[in-house]
């Protein structure tokens, strides 16, 4: 690493990094499970349990003491307060009190008893019912979980920028090419790259005032990893969208934007979840850059319509059958 900014990594990034930042507002009752969902998949087995619970059986959890929670799970009082910082909160008796707000939000309006263990048997409709119930979830977990300090300083570096780099690999790379092609229909200059070395070797040519975007589930897939890491060090602002905040793509970003961590099971696997959940922030990231830069990309978007209006039939038109 070579830039002044990541020597405080573990410091940087969200409010659900370790050790309970001075100044960062720990998340609200709602975003509790998000976090958990989110976070509990790069702990330890040991705060895993603890996040777990939590998450179970909040009214529960909060009528403890930080020596009963740990009793109840099974680890020590030390790591009932480190999975409290890391999910957000200074401590445990800040926790106990967002899980006494999320305890109370619960009974009053439940949500639907529906899970997205989609069975081989399931009837279509029961299948339908499970997946967007569970899109639904990993949405609001999403929307719940964003950094907007972190969004907000992404937008404006996209809006800005000179040349735009997006890498991404599997379902990531259909996210980050539309990423790329909505940016290109706003009129700003941006390439998709899926293939790592093509990835690396553009990314060799970016400097200050240019911006990559990393698009990674795991947080650790290497091909993407790389050319983040090679635009970092060249001076570009560098944007990290991934389900693991703390995993090492996190090294050589500038700005992280989490997203949800959904449950995976055999016929619903995470390349499923994920895309819903970047695709999400894909739509914050475009609508943000097309607010910023309204007066340029309000044309071009019209000049993109008019452009392809003659490959579309007309309204009303008819159509013809072979």
């Amino acid at each position: 690493m070579t830039r002044d900014v990541k020597e405080t990594f573990g410091a940087v990034g969200t409010s659900g990094t370790p050790g309970g930042l001075p100044g960062v507002t720990p998340p609200a009752p709602a975003a509790l499970a998000a976090k958990v969902r989110t976070l509990a998949p790069s702990m330890t087995r040991s705060m895993q349990r603890v996040a777990e619970a939590v998450a179970a059986d909040p009214a529960g959890c909060a009528a403890l003491t930080v020596t009963g929670l740990a009793e109840l799970t099974g680890t020590s009082e030390a790591t009932v307060v480190r999975t409290s910082r890391l999910l957000g909160y200074p401590g445990y008796r800040d926790l106990r009190l967002a899980l006494a707000g999320l305890a109370a939000q619960q009974q009053s309006g439940r949500s639907p008893a529906v899970t997205a263990d989609i069975a081989v048997d399931d009837p279509i409709a029961e299948v339908v019912a499970k997946l967007a119930y569970d899109e639904q979830q990993t949405l609001a977990d999403t929307a719940a979980g964003l950094d907007m300090a972190q969004l907000s300083a992404a937008v404006s570096a996209l809006a800005a920028a000179r040349r735009i780099d997006i890498y991404g690999v599997g379902a990531s790379g259909l996210v980050a090419q539309d990423l790329t092609q909505k940016l290109l229909r706003i009129g700003l200059v941006a390439h998709a790259h899926s293939d790592p070395h093509l990835a690396v070797t553009n990314a060799v040519q970016l400097r200050a005032k240019d911006v990559a975007v990393a698009i990674t589930h795991s947080g650790s897939t290497g091909d993407v990893i790389e050319p983040l890491r090679v635009a970092f060090e060249r001076g570009a602002t560098t944007v990290a969208i991934t389900g693991r905040p703390d995993g090492p793509v996190a090294q050589y970003a500038d700005h992280i934007l989490t997203t949800s961590t959904a449950r995976e099971s055999e016929l619903r696997p995470a390349a499923m979840s994920s895309r819903t959940s970047q695709l999400l922030v894909v739509d914050c990231l475009f609508i943000g850059v097309a607010q910023q830069t309204y007066e340029t990309a309000a044309p071009a978007l019209s000049a993109s319509y008019e452009a392809l209006a003659h490959r579309h039939t007309p309204r009303g038109g008819a159509t013809s059958r072979r």
